[in-house]
């Protein structure tokens, strides 16, 4: 991470703007994870499958963030307020496949989270995962990491699992999520390149480009489509990682596709996708890297676009993008209020 010596430690940006990290993460090693599962759970000789990817190109690129300290630094050192915190390794928890494994896995790391990070500091705030691979179990954790151990919402994996997130499956657990009115998170990860339709490439590079966005524009379609918006209008559903611009277009496209067919083979989805996405239930990152930002903010309303640092992954460009998406030219002096701290403390209820 780079020095970054206008910021303040008192969480505001060189302008004096409050910002909040709403994605952020916590680079947990199995090491770690074994300390909070049980037997037999804890021996294992790892918990998720690897790729082989060297997302670090040799150690050039990206930090570790594996405990408390390290992340307040950081923040100090951007000048961040609060920070949410989701996993590195546990992105992957979708494609465990032993169903008792990935419940264990979930309640071993969301005590590791409450333990090592949310009680170390009112700052940092992990987000919980649940295993969707057992839905019974997935509400009972839900209920659990919200209500006991307070964490800031439910991380869902938009990669891995057999079923998409809008199956009737999951449904158990988005009226739990409604009942304990906190956020969800989709997230995804390059593994699995065969999910996303990248299993054609042979670099990182190219499999990167496009993980992150399709499997979120899949994820996005399976949760309008089949309803879940509909069924559960309470619900606040974060998309992270993807960007935002390319939500106009595919609202675009999704409206299209319902108008022609949505009667027949949608029939739980009773109005334009483009109005549920409209309707304040949808959040989105936007990345400095975007040059519509300011028009996608026209398009959708600038109060569900969120900042966050991605740090410390290879790509994060922290605190560097706070300077650029705090001054952005596209974007008017209340519309950047809400783009690094207002809307995050909407989607999470930060109170």
């Amino acid at each position: 991470m780079k020095a970054a010596s206008t910021r303040s430690k008192a969480g505001n940006g060189g302008d004096g703007i409050e910002v909040i990290d709403a994605d952020g993460h916590i680079t947990e090693s199995d090491e770690q994870l074994r300390e909070f599962l049980e037997a037999p759970y804890s021996k294992r000789r790892n918990f998720y499958p690897g790729d082989p990817w060297d997302r670090g190109l040799g150690g050039t690129l990206g930090t570790r963030a594996r405990d408390a300290k390290t992340w307040l630094d950081a923040m100090d050192s951007g000048g961040l307020s609060t920070a949410y915190l989701y996993p590195t390794a546990g992105l992957s928890l979708g494609w465990i496949r032993e169903p008792d494994v990935a419940v264990a896995v979930a309640k071993g790391y969301n005590n590791f989270a409450s333990e090592k990070f949310r009680k170390e500091s009112p700052r940092l705030k992990p987000v919980a995962l649940v295993p969707l691979q057992d839905v019974p179990e997935a509400v009972k954790e839900a209920r659990r990491a919200i209500k006991e151990l307070r964490l800031a919402g439910i991380m869902l994996p938009a990669v891995g699992l057999r079923k998409p997130l809008g199956h009737e499956d999951f449904w158990p657990l988005y009226a739990e999520a409604e009942k304990l009115d906190c956020m969800l998170g989709v997230h995804a990860t390059v593994r699995g390149a065969h999910y996303f339709a990248a299993d054609l490439f042979d670099q990182f590079i190219e499999v990167h480009t496009v993980s992150h966005a399709f499997a979120q524009m899949m994820q996005m379609t399976s949760i309008i489509f089949r309803g879940v918006l509909e069924r559960f209008p309470k619900l606040r559903i974060a998309f992270m990682e993807a960007g935002c611009s390319w939500v106009p277009y595919w609202m675009g496209r999704m409206d299209e596709e319902w108008e022609k067919r949505g009667e027949v083979e949608a029939p739980l989805c009773k109005k334009k996708p483009s109005e549920y996405i409209r309707s304040g239930q949808v959040y989105l990152h936007a990345e400095d890297y975007e040059p519509l930002i300011g028009a996608t903010a026209k398009v959708l309303g600038h109060k569900v676009l969120y900042y966050a640092s991605d740090y410390p992954h290879w790509d994060n460009e922290y605190p560097e993008n706070i300077e650029k998406l705090s001054g952005r030219e596209d974007l008017p002096a209340e519309a950047r209020q809400w783009l690094m701290a207002g809307t995050a403390k909407r989607l999470y209820k930060l109170q």
